[in-house]
């Protein structure tokens, strides 16, 4: 049975007369990648910041890694490592020294060894005795995530890591984000960027105006938001005309010759479809499957655009 490494019941925020958080609850499975998303304002660092110990709930139970949020506060911390929107080196210490400084702090034995593999594993080597202030915006990104490692965290949160990357340094984040994954390490992440939360979430939340409006795995959040079709494209006008007469429910495109055709987007429902043009003898020059990304689902149920998700 696959334990919890985080559990949240009922759990309730208020700042004031405004109401942040309205009684969420989820799981988060150890060794797995849990992503919260939402709009601008929705309360997903709220979250953060009460699974951190960061501020207290009004309402509700917070078990992370087997402890109670609010009254084990010393045992949370000792088993989380947080990572911010920010990278929080200081630029006046060099890679080495940021890293050496965490391990000072946190007590570890072997401390030059451990630095000395993070500082390998993040392919930092080679600028480990330059000042952080002269990092690119990547590797201090790099550097921060390796000193939250300091320490072996059975938990980590990341709090939108990627923000500002180039895409080379986005994609290298995702790696060793799968890495600490593999190895056995909890991540919870919040981004803005959906594909980011499509191609390391094992479970998405996603979080409206303080509620929980949807959970699951990215591929059953898809298969809530209708509009999987095949695409085809002819050759002819005359063979577009007869398709779409045998194909009810399709849009054509006169220009570009093809047609849009509603499908369940699996393979039994794109066996049916071509077995419909086989029996009337025509032919498609083209065709790909098209099926709703992360983007339709959270349009779909907040009515806001991805470029709206902030991690707020």
């Amino acid at each position: 049975m696959t334990t919890s490494d985080i559990a949240v019941s009922g759990l309730r925020k208020a700042f004031g007369s405004k109401t942040v958080l309205d009684g969420i609850s989820f799981d988060v499975p150890a060794g797995s990648v849990f992503s919260m998303l939402g709009p601008n304002g929705a309360g997903k660092t709220t979250t953060v910041n009460i699974l951190t110990t960061l501020i207290r709930a009004d309402a509700g139970t917070v078990r992370v890694a087997g402890h109670d949020a609010a009254a084990e506060t010393k045992a949370v911390r000792a088993a989380i490592g947080v990572t911010g929107q920010f990278a929080a080196v200081d630029e006046l210490l060099t890679g080495r020294e940021n890293l050496q400084l965490m391990a000072d702090l946190k007590r570890v034995r072997s401390g030059d060894r451990l630095v000395g593999g993070l500082l390998e594993r993040f392919d930092l080597t080679e600028s480990a005795d330059k000042p952080a202030s002269s990092y690119s915006g990547g590797m201090r990104r790099k550097l921060d995530l390796a000193m939250t490692l300091v320490g072996s965290p059975q938990i980590i949160f990341l709090d939108e890591p990627t923000t500002g990357l180039d895409p080379r340094s986005r994609r290298t984040m995702w790696q060793i984000v799968r890495e600490l994954v593999a190895d056995g390490t909890t991540i919870f992440l919040t981004t803005q960027y959906l594909e980011e939360a499509d191609q390391l979430a094992d479970r998405i939340a996603v979080l409206d105006q303080g509620h929980l409006i949807a959970q699951g795995t990215p591929a059953e959040l898809k298969a809530q938001v209708p509009g999987s079709h095949v695409r085809l494209t002819f050759a002819a006008p005359a063979d577009l005309d007869a398709a779409a007469r045998i194909l009810p429910g399709s849009v054509r495109d006169e220009q570009d010759l093809t047609l849009r055709v509603p499908s369940g987007g699996d393979t039994a429902s794109l066996r049916a479809l071509l077995g419909r043009l086989d029996e009337y003898s025509l032919n498609a020059t083209e065709f790909s499957v098209h099926t709703p990304d992360l983007d339709d689902v959270f349009l779909a149920l907040t009515g806001h655009a991805n470029n709206e998700v902030n991690a707020q």
